[in-house]
């Protein structure tokens, strides 16, 4: 991305998009009883909330009755219409990791590959699923303090050592292939971009006209096989991001905070939620997803930046849109044109 003068100043930066994670599949009910939803109706209504408070993008996961986390896809179809009833225009992404969050006392693990291919037949549709690119260790304990899961559930031995040892799935064959089975159901693949390295797996995808849509991204701060939350990775990545793309910027406990006010002074886009952090800044107290949703409401109006509607998040996102070709895709979002004559395939030679 070209920072040039001025970038800083709020009337040349986007409406900062919100998005919030409130379902919190990595943490049981019993850590924050007063903001972790349940019941259907709590989950429709913790999207309205969110809504209301500022947020235009809802990351969705689902919980059971029982207030396990579903692997079960009739219930994320059941709370999109429900969201899609209740805040129409909100911004629906569906975490890609739907079966992420272990059983006690059981390893974490990832649903097959068939059956998160799926995702691209949920209905009603959503506007956006997460997408990680190349396959790496996911280990959400790292960079965290001992405080930080103190008295709540990730700081059981058991399951504290299953998300210490997660590892994302991501191989080049599944990847391209639910990116393409993504775009045929008009879904938007919205990328999670952990480091330069994959970054670059998905520039070359898009050369190669495996992905030919909007670059959308979240960039993952969380350490453990991902960036660790500081300015030198954002910046090592964001010197390779094109002006066109999309990027959020996401990190876990403490880091949340001031990752996002990295994001919201630099013109990028921000996401909170209790799925990223329990506690406020001094530890003191558990925030819910509304508060702080709120607080970074209250903070980029400090910097006289506005808060995007949903409908603006829509159409900076430009969900829906699709393109035709590669040469196209690279255009809008701002790339280098391919190199006339140069193989942008794989490394193979005709038998």
């Amino acid at each position: 991305m070209n920072f040039l003068d001025g970038h800083l100043y709020p009337e040349n930066q986007q409406p900062l998009i919100i998005t919030a994670a409130p379902y919190a599949p990595g943490w049981i009910p019993s850590d924050f009883p007063e903001d972790i939803p349940v019941t259907m109706e709590e989950q429709i209504q913790k999207a309205v909330d969110c809504y209301e408070a500022g947020a235009a993008v809802l990351h969705l996961h689902v919980r059971e009755p029982d207030g396990k986390g579903s692997k079960r896809l009739s219930m994320f179809n059941e709370l999109i219409a429900g969201v899609r009833e209740a805040v129409p225009e909100m911004v629906i992404q569906v975490g890609g990791s739907i079966s992420f969050a272990p059983e006690e006392g059981q390893a974490a693990k990832w649903l097959s590959d068939d059956t998160r291919h799926m995702l691209a037949e949920l209905d009603p549709r959503p506007d956006q699923v997460t997408v990680t690119v190349n396959t790496t260790q996911m280990n959400v304990t790292e960079h965290a303090c001992i405080d930080d899961f103190k008295g709540v559930s990730r700081g059981f031995p058991q399951l504290y050592s299953a998300y210490k040892d997660m590892i994302v799935p991501s191989n080049p064959s599944w990847a391209e292939e639910h990116i393409r089975r993504l775009s045929a159901a008009g879904i938007q693949s919205e990328f999670q971009v952990y480091n330069i390295n994959s970054f670059e797996t998905i520039e070359r995808m898009i050369r190669r006209g495996i992905y030919k849509g909007p670059l959308v991204m979240n960039w993952v701060a969380i350490s453990g096989g991902m960036d660790q939350a500081n300015i030198y990775n954002l910046a090592n990545m964001l010197r390779a991001v094109p002006d066109g793309a999309v990027v959020t910027v996401e990190s876990s406990v403490l880091n949340v905070l001031p990752v996002n006010m990295i994001g919201i002074a630099l013109g990028l886009h921000v996401r909170c939620g209790i799925e990223d952090v329990l506690w406020n800044q001094t530890r003191t107290g558990k925030m819910s997803s509304v508060e702080q949703v709120k607080q970074l409401v209250r903070i980029s109006g400090e910097f006289g930046r506005p808060i995007a509607t949903a409908q603006q998040a829509r159409e900076i996102m430009k969900i829906g849109v699709f393109y035709e070709t590669a040469e196209e895709t690279l255009q809008a979002n701002g790339f280098a044109p391919n190199r006339n004559g140069g193989n942008q395939g794989f490394l193979r030679k005709p038998a």
